[in-house]
């Protein structure tokens, strides 16, 4: 199976859109790498990385599942190997 290194990168701007994330996640976590939160009071938003190494089928997957969570917003790099 041919995986990519990727990047997923989130910023959380409605709370009621966590447990929805974190649940997908957990679905895909035999694919990630690592993850940081980070919350940003001042603004009233969280910022959230994930890295995976996953086929670009699952990536695109789980691209798009956050990014229909209302309050989230999302967007993905790829490594160039």
């Amino acid at each position: 199976m041919d995986t990519r290194v990727a990047v997923i990168s989130m910023i959380v701007s409605q709370e009621e859109a966590v447990q929805q994330l974190n649940g997908l996640l957990h679905n895909y976590s035999q694919y990630i790498i690592g993850r940081m939160g980070l919350p940003y009071r001042t603004k009233g938003v969280n910022i959230i990385c994930v890295a995976v190494d996953a086929p670009r089928d699952a990536v695109s997957a789980l691209s798009g599942k956050l990014g229909s969570i209302a309050g989230v917003s999302v967007k993905t790099a790829y490594a160039n190997v």
